[in-house]
């Protein structure tokens, strides 16, 4: 016998992946083509690029080659993609397990941004003492947690980030729009604007949404059905819209009763007349057996819907 001891692996610990770039992966691979790919995960193409970028570099190879044709696995990502699609079903079957094991009186209520739930919240739980009641606070890109089960309502304003299908959507309310502008600006200080007097200006919008979401937004076509023109930039989060309007850059659209553009005195809301409002909603899973779900949404019907 030898003795030489056995060849040992590294030591080194592995990337950290992120299931949702993974998800995003598996799509390209299935459509081999980043504008169907897009379009199938309701989300823009460049951020789509950007995201597959952002996991080969964490992975340290490239996954895909891109040509006038369409693109097509590296070997890489070849011998990803079976490895990928087993993980994405591992993480799926753990979600399920860990819900099934979970007390049968259980909820978690998710908003979106600067949305405030606290008074359904506190009725639920006054009903049901004996009841676990979460609460998740969640970015404006990352309402797919309702769909994807790892909430069981959501309160967001329309249009949905997501897909609608599958969905109940309860109205709690309308919120008009508003106009976004620097405190300079000739704008500034109005009582009321019509989309006719910023014809001509851009509204910025942000990266990674839906169509209907952004031209929702940006106000794309306008009300005569010209198109928008186009903004400088497409920015990842609410504040860095704020940044690029009270930068002078852009003006954007933005809910009337939206609180974080009142904490800054370089910016001006405006109310606009002439366009639809948004609405704010309670949003769940059809046909979701679990009670409190129900529950809730009668809590955010008596405690968040405003009188017309």
């Amino acid at each position: 016998m030898s003795d030489e001891e056995p060849p040992t692996t590294s030591s080194r610990p592995g990337p950290d992946l992120d299931l949702r770039l993974v998800r995003y992966f598996t799509v390209v691979a299935e459509h081999l083509n980043y504008a169907r790919a897009a379009a199938a995960l309701h989300i823009a193409q460049p951020s789509l690029s950007r995201q597959i970028q952002r996991l080969e570099d964490a992975l340290g190879v490239r996954l895909l080659e891109r040509s006038s044709q369409g693109s097509r696995l590296t070997a890489a990502g070849a011998a990803f993609l079976p490895q990928a699609q087993t993980l994405l079903h591992t993480a799926h079957q753990a979600v399920l397990g860990a819900r099934a094991a979970a007390p049968p009186r259980t909820v978690t209520v998710g908003y979106v941004e600067d949305l405030v739930i606290t008074p359904a919240v506190r009725d639920l739980r006054r009903r049901h003492p004996d009841a676990h009641v979460r609460t998740r606070h969640l970015d404006w890109d990352e309402a797919r947690a309702l769909p994807e089960g790892r909430i069981d309502a959501l309160v967001v304003r329309t249009p949905l980030p997501i897909p609608g299908d599958g969905l109940d959507v309860t109205v709690l309310y309308d919120e008009p729009r508003a106009l976004l502008v620097p405190s300079a600006h000739r704008l500034a200080g109005k009582e009321s604007v019509t989309p006719g007097d910023f014809a001509d200006e851009p509204l910025v919008a942000c990266a990674g949404m839906a169509a209907l979401w952004t031209g929702f937004w940006r106000l794309d076509p306008r009300p005569d059905g010209s198109p928008a023109p186009l903004g400088p930039m497409l920015v990842d989060t609410f504040e860095d819209k704020l940044e690029v309007v009270a930068d002078g850059r852009a003006i954007a659209l933005v809910p009337a009763d939206d609180r974080r553009a009142t904490l800054r005195d370089d910016l001006a809301i405006v109310p606009v007349e002439g366009v639809e409002p948004c609405q704010v909603v309670v949003a769940t899973r059809l046909a979701d057996a679990n009670p409190l779900v129900a529950h809730f949404r009668e809590s955010a019907k008596s405690f968040l819907a405003r009188e017309d």
